[in-house]
């Protein structure tokens, strides 16, 4: 009785100092209040330039409209994060991770999408919306969110700036669908920036976060069967099953596990060092899924003319792939290419290396530009003509230009590692690097800013 007595009591604290909270406006209150205008002004970004891209890309049809749904699923797929977000407290990595699945599963099968549809006529539509949505992963970002959410609409913006070129002149709702992508990356950075500085401004007097559908563990070792619960009833009630188990005499330990003498510390010292003994049999722990994007996809080599278009996608290690141009009509696209060389003769009209790592090309004549975006340690050599070469979000570009293209102008952002060779007279080729840090100032006298290599860029 004395025990009941004590927890009506705390109960009876409790309630009154709930009470207390409440009559005089307590943090509670503050933080709720605070987490209704957080999902307010992200209803207004889901109501306003959501939902005017959702219409625009209903109205261009195809693949668009298509993909149109993973931006609005992603979307309503955060706002019930944030709910969470308002209502509980930070939760573990785990949680976390869990609570943060679906967005994940939605990003990446948008990329996969993207990867399946390389044929697509709006190809630039959808990489652009492929490179954008990430910028949802701005939850997992802290302690600089906003940030990463500018950056991914720059890259979102290096493929809708090409749909801009291309229908400026022709086609008006392209133009503007392209823009309102863009504006929703806008506003979210905004959001973002007022909301949640620091990464998601969880409410520190909420409840706990419990995670959803959290992926499947792998079973772990057999191990000895747990106690039983004790019936409700109080300490005796819980005594009398202790002594029910202490009754059972040498039987109490036949759920033990057997060890072997492999696993015995005593007789294996190698063991000592670390606590866990391996032990036969046991499955490996399943692999978490990564966040918000997923691997590289492996799919079997393409090398072929698709119309005017070669296509070379996905080879490994192969260093005897030649393109045989027909024409400055034709164009070569080069994409996920690992250890490979590839020598293009004859005159084309562009070629673009996308994704692609250790890879080497040689070309002729290039009628328009040579395009390199996501890429790692590609080298590039021309031995005839090309007008301007493209590096965009690429580590590692040598460009070995021949002596007839030396006027050739090299075009650059979000890269590092670049180096041009020029050729000298006798053919010696001499390696000069490519800027990566820059100095901007303020020209007071022409009212303009000016920007130029810094010393240490060379």
């Amino acid at each position: 009785m004395a025990e009941l007595s004590a927890l009506v009591s705390r109960l009876e604290a409790v309630a009154a100092r709930l009470e207390t909270a409440s009559a005089s406006g307590g943090g509670g209150d503050v933080a709720t209040a605070a987490g209704g205008e957080m999902l307010d002004a992200f209803d207004e970004i889901v109501n306003g330039p959501v939902k005017t891209f959702i219409d625009a890309s209903a109205s261009l049809g195809d693949d668009v409209a298509k993909q149109a749904d993973f931006v609005k699923n992603a979307f309503a797929a955060q706002r019930a994060f944030l709910v969470t977000v308002s209502q509980c407290k930070k939760p573990s990595d785990t949680v976390l991770q869990s609570l943060l699945g679906d967005m994940s599963k939605i990003m990446g099968d948008c990329t996969a999408f993207k990867d399946g549809n390389r044929r697509s006529k709006q190809f630039n539509h959808i990489s652009g919306v492929a490179e954008g949505l990430p910028a949802l992963g701005w939850v997992a970002m802290s302690p600089k969110p906003a940030p990463y959410v500018k950056e991914m609409s720059g890259s979102a913006q290096f493929y809708t700036n090409r749909v801009i070129k291309e229908f400026k002149d022709s086609d008006k709702s392209q133009v503007e669908w392209a823009r309102s992508f863009i504006e929703i990356l806008t506003q979210l950075e905004k959001y973002v920036k007022q909301y949640h500085t620091t990464g998601p401004a969880w409410n520190p007097s909420g409840g706990e976060a419990k995670a959803g559908a959290a992926p499947a563990a792998a079973a772990p070792a057999k191990a000895a069967p747990a106690p039983k619960v004790a019936p409700a009833g109080g300490i005796g009630a819980a005594k009398a099953g202790l002594f029910s188990e202490l009754n059972k005499g040498g039987a109490i330990t036949s759920g033990l596990k057997k060890v072997d003498k492999s696993e015995m510390t005593h007789k294996n010292p190698e063991l000592r060092g670390t606590s866990v003994v391996p032990a036969a049999g046991t499955k490996k722990p399943a692999a978490s899924k990564p966040k918000f994007g997923g691997g590289d996809i492996k799919k079997d080599p393409v090398f072929e003319l698709q119309g005017k278009k070669w296509v070379v996608e996905y080879h490994q290690g192969n260093k005897e792939i030649v393109v045989e141009s027909e024409g400055a009509h034709q164009t070569l696209y080069i994409y996920k290419c690992n250890d490979c060389t590839i020598q293009v003769k004859g005159k084309i009209n562009a070629i673009a290396v996308d994704g692609c790592k250790k890879t080497a090309v040689v070309f002729e004549d290039c009628v328009a530009a040579f395009e390199i975006i996501n890429c790692q340690s590609v080298q590039v050599q021309t031995t005839g003509k090309v007008a301007t070469i493209s590096i965009d979000k690429t580590d590692g570009a040598i460009l070995y230009l021949s002596k007839d293209c030396i006027d050739a102008s090299i075009v650059s952002a979000k890269s590092s590692e670049m180096n041009v060779s020029i050729p000298d007279a006798e053919g010696n080729f001499t390696e000069f690097p490519i800027p990566e840090q820059y100095k901007t100032t303020f020209d007071q006298a022409n009212k303009k800013l000016v920007t130029e290599p810094t010393d240490i860029a060379g």
